[in-house]
């Protein structure tokens, strides 16, 4: 009997994690690709690039990839900026190292290597919005001759204050052996992730409204066992990191949308205590999404960079 029950279980499983792949291939049919690739420790690295002028790297948060930035990439190409936004490590279409510990730390090195290899020479402008903003601070710790400034769009720099300063359930189990590639492999394409890939968007784009669209694409693209792994990876290596090199902020721009809801005004606040002359912006009736919902404001901070040093 049990060896009956046995062989209903591993079918039942097996056909879970085949319908699932199939599901994943679909998704990526659904939303291929736009950019270009550049390869960088044996990861295929994706990247959009538009116009010509003064290098700006755009650097996304933890939910989807370089898309949250493709408007802001064309306005700033139109205002005669060479703009280029990176899928980072393990999103979107950008592979992730692997048997080796992936930090906020080690991805500032990864994009640089690559911007070295698309020749990209002149010191450049760095744009991180959330998640990154530890990962922006970092480059400009590690490579200062070649940034010539930081603008942070609702950007967690701290552990203090980082909603899983302690770690998170879900990210816990997805780090646990076996377990965590059982959810990976079978759970990602159910209703219950899709209801959670809904209620993600609502919570991070509050008070405003996503795109039309925009819950699809994260359901499809960000519920990969690659891309939800990466960012499930990243909560957990975001709080050692960012205590790591919170000592040695130096020089920064900083933009909040008022109405932000994950603590990055506080965040703000205390970098630009820390950087005394970094500039401040906090913008109203705006929530966390300035790069999808207000391109526009990315691209002024962009040019008050050219004069000045800011944080958005």
């Amino acid at each position: 009997m049990f060896i009956y029950v046995l062989i209903v279980v591993i079918i039942l499983i097996g056909g879970l994690a085949l319908y699932h792949h199939l599901q994943f291939k679909k998704a990526e049919k659904q939303y291929p690709p736009v950019g270009k690739f550049v390869v960088v420790d044996h990861c295929k690295i994706h990247y959009i690039s538009e116009g010509q002028g003064p290098p700006v790297v755009f650097l996304h948060g933890g939910i989807l990839s370089s898309s949250d930035f493709k408007e802001a990439v064309h306005l700033a190409a139109k205002q005669g900026y060479h703009a280029i936004a990176i899928d980072r490590p393990g999103y979107g279409y950008s592979e992730r190292p692997k048997n080796k510990k992936v930090t906020p730390i080690t991805q500032a090195k990864i994009i640089h290597e690559a911007l070295q290899k698309l020749e990209v020479e002149e010191p450049i402008i760095l744009v991180g919005h959330s998640w990154s903003g530890t990962m922006t601070l970092s480059y400009a710790i590690h490579y200062p001759d070649s940034v010539a400034g930081i603008l942070l769009l609702g950007g967690a720099m701290y552990k203090e204050g980082y909603p899983a300063e302690n770690g998170d359930l879900l990210s816990k189990l997805i780090a646990t052996p076996i377990l965590g590639d059982f959810i990976l492999y079978t759970l990602l394409k159910t209703p219950l992730a899709k209801g959670m890939a809904s209620s993600m968007v609502k919570a991070t784009y509050a008070p405003e409204k996503a795109p039309e669209g925009y819950v699809e694409k994260v359901y499809a693209l960000g519920f990969r066992p690659t891309h939800f792994k990466a960012n499930r990876q990243d909560v957990l290596a975001f709080p050692r990191a960012s205590y790591e090199i919170c000592n040695r902020y130096k020089e920064i721009k900083i933009f909040v949308g008022e109405k932000d809801p994950f603590y990055t005004i506080e965040q703000g606040e205390r970098l630009r205590r820390d950087i005394a002359h970094a500039t401040y912006h906090v913008i109203p009736d705006v929530g966390h999404m300035i790069p999808e919902l207000h391109p526009q404001k990315v691209v002024e901070g962009i040019k008050e960079l050219t004069t000045k040093t800011a944080i958005i």
